[in-house]
């Protein structure tokens, strides 16, 4: 079993202000780091805790078997919470939490293709029962679609040259492993950027890794039934690891929490005006102190933000 140290631990739990009694969604399970912290103030409450990736569900089974009592397991994207909670009842949530991106043991391990550190044949899927691999991507994507995805999903200044590079690479034969994929990015950029610091392939991957797992389409679905599950009081914890994500939950969080326009020459009163139903109880993104990126090289990256919901229901 590989390990996997969570990041902003402490920070998230905290901030979710966890109720005993509440219900609660860990929309990433990876292998259970938030979950146990969480799980650990409840008393008569429960935790539904999702993850696409079936070999970190089999692992946080393990990591919980001593609290398998308030905890129910779900292997799905979190973007079908509304949906597989509904099926067990549940229409409201106290809190709802996601650590993004992905996890240090799905780096590691050289047979999932996610590293450009180790040589494996091209994969990058989360669930491995999903169809869409990033041999397919890579072998299959038209060259304007490769550069978008580059481009969008990597913020990679020389999409257009690598996708180029490896169109004409693959038209000679398949481009099947991840040192494959790493000569050809090498082959395609200019002499004076491979002499950067920090890999050469890092975005070129990221874009990838987002476009198979269609990472920023779930966040944006799984944000929004979160939100929409949390009863007043309840709370919403989200860690990202890099900008697009990021934005995504600060502009998501900033909509919900802000109260609709009104034109100023209506005659309202205050309490005629609709008030916003979420509060930022971050109002900048919490990030990992200098022991913490000391003792864990990914948490340097991260950042927290937290929403409560401060009047109505949860629309179940």
């Amino acid at each position: 079993m590989m390990q996997h140290t969570s990041v902003l631990l402490e920070e998230t739990i905290d901030l979710l202000n966890v109720k005993p009694e509440g219900i609660y969604v860990d929309g990433t399970l990876g292998r259970g780091g938030h979950a146990k912290l969480l799980i650990s103030k409840l008393t008569t409450g429960h935790l539904y805790a999702f993850d696409k990736d079936l070999q970190a569900l089999r692992e946080s089974e393990v990591n919980l078997s001593g609290v398998a009592d308030r905890v129910t397991l779900i292997h799905n994207d979190f973007r079908s919470a509304e949906e597989e909670l509904r099926k067990r009842g549940i229409e409201g949530v106290d809190g709802f939490m996601m650590d993004l991106g992905v996890s240090s043991p799905q780096f590691d391990d050289p047979e999932r293709g996610f590293s450009y550190r180790f040589e494996a044949r091209l994969d990058m899927r989360m669930n491995r029962e999903q169809a869409l691999d990033a041999y397919q991507v890579v072998n299959t994507y038209p060259a304007a679609q490769l550069t978008r995805i580059l481009r969008d999903y990597g913020e990679e200044r020389y999409a257009s040259l690598i996708a180029g590079a490896i169109v004409k690479n693959r038209a000679i034969r398949p481009i099947e492993t991840t040192f494959e994929l790493v000569n050809v990015i090498k082959e395609a950029l200019p002499e004076r950027e491979l002499r950067k610091k920090g890999h050469p392939a890092k975005k070129t991957f990221q874009a990838i890794r987002i476009e198979v797992n269609d990472e920023l389409g779930a966040l944006k679905q799984g944000l929004a039934q979160a939100l929409n599950m949390l009863n007043e009081g309840g709370r919403c914890a989200v860690i990202t690891f890099h900008s697009l994500e990021d934005r995504i939950v600060k502009n998501t969080f900033k909509e919900y929490s802000s109260a609709p326009f009104v034109e100023p020459k209506l005659p309202l009163t205050e309490q005629q005006m609709e008030q916003a139903s979420f509060h930022l109880i971050t109002k900048k993104p919490v990030i990992a102190g200098e022991e913490e990126i000391e003792n864990n090289n990914r948490s340097h990256s991260a950042k927290l933000r937290v929403i409560e919901r401060i009047r109505g229901e949860s629309h179940g």
